[in-house]
């Protein structure tokens, strides 16, 4: 599986150095080194010096677009099937001034403002799995876009102008729309819920979207179009109109929420989308609409979603060195990241080939002694161990992994059990 992933982008280097250097590169980030910068990577592949590395990020010949364009094809091919785009940045703190994009700005990485970089980035999920599409480095304007000694130290092509988070994340949805994605669910937060614009061309283009919205957003409702602050119309609203539903699977079960929806404008598929924690009464708000109408589970499921790209930088960062990189140059970062991105998603496309098939199979049994599915957590550690010499005999590299595997899965079940409990007693 790893050559034939390796095969979709090696027509993207046009000569042999660099080809086998990002093998080796990419080799290197699904392995076990604890930094995943040039200089570790170099040292995990066997090289002398850090040089060859260096340069496929900074000056060799290849459009990291192109890679790009790979990695979305390859994520569609694998994990295809009633997808949910998904918008959201991530912070890379950084030390220095240096550093294409850096500023001190509010980072959610670090819950605060701090020295950093933020992307801007694009997942796709699905039933069968989910991963990174597409990234976009968020360049400040003031501070970047009118400083051309800047821009110029730190790689920034002339034609990169200012855009908004909310114009990248627009921009990567289109091009994966363009591509061919099928899918025809949009969702993010609050940063991308509050633009008009976003909202605007993802109804022209016939995509629905389930997006949340801060607490004093205003809609209109009834027949009178009342204006109505959400914050508050959540208060007015009969307990009969609430509905617990399940968000979707968590860590630790079944996420359950409240939810009502109320119908805004003269149009029928548009909507409020109300949540409202059964625990702490902590109510989250969303714009919603669709191409047609929908159920309210429809809208839970997309809602839900959302979270699938906060699992994608977990394991982007945990386990393929998204934020390892020692580089200052806009292509560095670009070129890292895509790598970095490729990495994940050949980690998802091994995870869904080794799931039992169950949908095929509806009667397939799920057993108490089963170990869990591979997880990308697990499936990297494999991989990390097969790809590097060790006196360790397979069959005991493998018969830790199922050890690992069945106390997780042991760990889940009583997961499971207390949050089904907890829900039927309310």
């Amino acid at each position: 599986m790893f050559d034939q992933a390796m095969a979709r982008i090696a027509g993207r280097f046009r000569r042999v150095e660099p080809r086998a250097t990002a093998r080796a590169f990419v080799l290197g980030l699904l392995s076990g080194v604890e930094r995943k910068n040039c200089w570790q990577l170099a040292e995990q592949a066997g090289h002398s010096r850090p040089g060859a590395m260096q340069r496929l990020l900074r000056s060799a010949r290849w459009d990291v677009d192109e890679v790009r364009d790979e990695v979305r094809s390859y994520v569609l091919d694998h994990l295809g099937g009633n997808g949910v785009l998904i918008v959201d940045e991530t912070g890379f703190l950084k030390k220095g001034l240096r550093s294409a994009g850096v500023q001190r700005q509010y980072t959610g990485t670090a819950g605060r403002i701090e020295n950093a970089q933020v992307g801007v980035f694009l997942a796709y999920a699905s039933s069968r799995g989910r991963a990174l599409i597409d990234r976009r480095l968020y360049l400040p304007e003031h501070t970047w876009c009118r400083d051309p000694e800047r821009r110029s130290g730190s790689g920034v092509p002339e034609q990169v102008e200012f855009a908004t988070k909310p114009r990248l994340a627009l921009q990567m949805i289109e091009a994966a729309l363009d591509a061919g994605c099928s899918s025809s669910w949009v969702t993010g937060d609050e940063v991308y819920g509050q633009d008009p614009q976003l909202r605007f061309v993802l109804e022209a283009r016939g995509i629905g979207y389930v997006l949340a919205v801060a607490c004093t957003t205003k809609v209109r409702i009834n027949e009178n179009r009342t204006v109505v602050q959400v914050d508050a119309l959540a208060a007015l609203l009969p307990p009969d109109t609430w509905h617990r539903q399940s968000a979707g699977a968590g860590a630790k079960g079944p996420r359950y929420y409240d939810w009502a929806w109320v119908q805004t404008g003269a149009d029928k598929n548009r909507c409020l989308l109300i949540r409202r924690n059964p625990v702490t009464d902590e109510l989250a708000f969303y714009l919603c609409w669709s191409p047609g109408e929908v159920a309210l589970s429809a809208l839970v499921r997309v809602a839900g979603a959302r979270w699938c790209i906060e699992e994608c930088f977990q394991a982007a960062k945990g386990q393929v060195g998204l934020d390892h990189y020692q580089v200052r140059h806009w292509t560095a970062w670009h070129r890292h990241i895509t790598l970095a991105m490729f990495a994940l998603a050949f980690l998802a496309a091994v995870a869904v080939s080794a799931a039992p098939n169950r949908s095929a199979d509806p009667d397939l049994p799920v057993r108490s002694c089963d170990p869990i599915d591979l997880t990308i957590p697990e499936i990297r550690h494999l991989i990390g161990r097969l790809f590097r010499p060790s006196t360790t005999p397979p069959h005991r590299l493998l018969a830790w992994s199922i050890w690992r595997r069945l106390h997780q899965a042991q760990a889940r079940r009583a997961h499971y059990r207390q949050r089904l409990t907890s829900h039927s007693d309310t």
